[in-house]
């Protein structure tokens, strides 16, 4: 299964069949076939009717719309998986303590396992900064040794954001100084290395909000990330062990010369990534997205296990609704 990415002014979208069509100033300019696409993302001016986005959803492509120079994610969905028995599941035990505190405990465990993983393969070929790479090392593995000791989320989140700190101070240390990284900002970022790594966490994010929809399970109730208003908060518990997929990526964008500087515009509103570099980016990020997918997958697969789910009771003959 495959993506498509739209980002045109003035493109229409129609259904023709099993494929969608591209129609500009009236013209057919191409089609695409329904059958292998996932995920249908759209920026810009592109225009379709109703009957488009029901026939995506009847084939369970989701479609997200990127909106705005901060490409402001909404998803529509595709028809969810039915078992209710799964969310209540996840209802109860987002109330228990210790599981959500067992839970965070493994997910901060796993994400700043993958942090020194990446620490560590950077040091093997960043010769010039293995003193940096070596210090940001330290620090991981003296976070690592306390992280099942902390006693309660408040604490994880405390030595997970020291972590993140380290983390990306080694990646400031590598990357190249005309990208005028020296920390992770956002809303809105500040130079062309945050302005990647906001898309690229933004698409996850996303695709861990599908996944979950298609799962059965409500991406608004965590366990790591409690309740907060208009936040998915278990999609946010999904992707934190995975983030360093998006880092390494972005980093490599820069690295091999996919993206350059020229390719983003800086403003007192922040850093943005113009058409060329959209287009760029896309190209590259398809690739990762597919693996990304199947990390999901695997993260569901095993909450699915920890939520202990018990199969359905059989509905007795006589029982109506």
């Amino acid at each position: 299964m495959t993506s498509l990415y739209v980002d045109r002014r003035g493109v229409e979208l129609e259904v023709d069949g099993e494929a969608l069509v591209f129609r500009e100033n009236g013209l057919r300019t191409g089609t695409v076939p329904m059958a292998p696409l996932s995920r249908v993302f759209l920026r810009g001016d592109v225009r379709l009717q109703s009957s488009v986005l029901g026939k995506l959803g009847e084939r369970g492509i989701g479609v997200i719309v990127l909106s705005g120079r901060k490409a402001e994610p909404t998803l529509l969905l595709a028809r969810p998986h039915n078992d209710a028995a799964r969310r209540v599941a996840q209802y109860q035990l987002s109330g228990d303590a210790a599981f959500c505190l067992a839970f965070s405990r493994t997910l901060v465990l796993d994400k700043v396992g993958t942090q020194r993983d990446y620490a560590l393969a950077l040091r093997e070929v960043a010769l010039d900064h293995r003193y940096e790479l070596t210090l940001v090392l330290r620090t991981l593995d003296q976070i690592l040794l306390r992280i099942m000791q902390m006693p309660n989320i408040a604490a994880l989140r405390g030595i997970e954001g020291a972590a993140s700190a380290a983390h990306f101070k080694g990646i400031a240390a590598i990357a190249a100084p005309r990208l005028n990284f020296t920390q992770r900002n956002r809303r809105p970022p500040r130079d062309p290395l945050n302005a990647v790594l906001s898309l690229g966490y933004t698409l996850l994010h996303s695709e861990a909000v599908l996944a979950l929809y298609g799962a059965g399970l409500d991406p608004f109730i965590g366990f790591y990330h409690q309740l907060d208003f208009g936040r998915e908060s278990l999609a946010c518990d999904l992707v934190e062990p995975i983030r360093v997929e998006v880092d390494s990526f972005a980093l490599q964008l820069f690295r091999k010369e996919i993206l350059r500087p020229e390719f983003f515009s800086t403003s007192e509103n922040g850093c943005f990534m113009n058409k060329s570099g959209r287009v760029a980016f896309y190209a590259e990020w398809e690739a990762l997205a597919e693996r990304l997918r199947k990390m999901l997958a695997d993260q569901i697969a095993k909450l699915m296990v920890q939520l202990t789910i018990s199969p359905p009771p059989t509905k007795n003959e006589n029982e109506t609704c």
